[in-house]
């Protein structure tokens, strides 16, 4: 399996190659151990370094309530 079947299957959304031509990028939206049983099947001929990404909305509802919580507890 290689990154045409994954981009198949919907493993992966988006690749691309960086212009040094040794690295790049894939874009996917899957479950923690579907990533990491798809990065793995590379190992050792590339390392990938995941970052998960956290939409803006949710973030943005995640730090207000971050935010009243912490005032609430200066208010204390």
């Amino acid at each position: 399996m290689g990154i045409d079947d994954l981009i198949k299957k919907g493993e992966i959304k988006e690749f691309g190659y960086f212009l040094d031509g040794t690295s790049g990028y894939a874009i996917g939206e899957k479950e923690s151990a579907n990533v990491f049983r798809n990065v793995s099947m590379f190992v050792p001929y590339i390392e990938c370094e995941v970052k998960e990404i956290i939409p803006y909305e949710k973030a943005k509802e995640t730090l207000r309530s971050l935010m009243r919580a912490q005032a609430r507890t200066a208010k204390e």
